[in-house]
């Protein structure tokens, strides 16, 4: 049985980030719950322990898929990717929410689940470090949007350093603030067709969503 979850559905930049977790019953952390009810502290602690004991995988889908296909179906097909990531196939799977995701399993959707069941307390857990620490690498390649201290979501600071600067290779086009920091730039809306900075080599966040890796 495992528990998938995702975090950064709502951020102005960077991925989508999925977990998916298949807990050891005699090994089991103390402390999971909804990763939103933790403190970063207890998150990175957890984080290691669930690692440590359990089966995990994650998966991301990057800004170029969220804008493809919109943030719904690309944080379906980040879940997905992270169960089809297990070194063993689960025979039931729980995911966080309303929808259900395309594996070849028995797959049962449940609205607060992070909260309800700790496989996906665990998931939720691994998404959310996973996903920061990302963020925080980037703030590094790009230290001007501050990364580090918002993860992309759309605070003040944020909307400031997309007002100067513009956007990154990493933000979303087709979400408000960043296409209309592209028209400001173009002089117009930015179209669906519109081209995307090359990610240089330092970049953090890959082109095909996948397994990531995490330092």
């Amino acid at each position: 049985m495992a528990g998938c979850d995702e975090v950064g559905r709502g951020p102005l930049a960077g991925p989508v980030v999925a977990a998916a977790v298949i807990l050891d019953p005699d090994r089991i952390p103390k402390g999971i719950n909804d990763s939103k009810r933790l403190t970063m502290e207890a998150r990175e602690v957890l984080f290691e322990e669930i690692c440590a004991t359990a089966m995990v995988s994650v998966a991301a889908a990057p800004p170029w898929r969220i804008d493809r296909d919109n943030i719904l179906r690309a944080s379906l097909w980040a879940l997905a990717r992270a169960v089809q990531g297990l070194a063993q196939a689960p025979r039931h799977v729980f995911v966080d929410g309303r929808d259900r995701i395309d594996v070849p399993c028995d797959c049962e959707p449940v609205i607060g689940g992070d909260g309800l069941l700790l496989s996906i307390g665990a998931a939720s857990i691994v998404a959310k470090v996973t996903r920061d620490r990302l963020m925080c690498r980037l703030a590094r390649v790009y230290p001007e949007y501050g990364f580090d201290s918002h993860m992309g979501y759309g605070v003040p600071r944020h909307l400031a350093a997309l007002e100067q600067h513009g956007p990154t290779p990493h933000h979303r086009r087709h979400f408000a603030p960043v296409a209309a920091a592209y028209a400001r730039l173009n002089g117009a809306d930015v179209p669906p067709d519109l081209p995307l900075p090359e990610v240089t080599k330092t970049a953090i966040v890959e082109e095909e969503a996948a397994v990531v890796q995490v330092a």
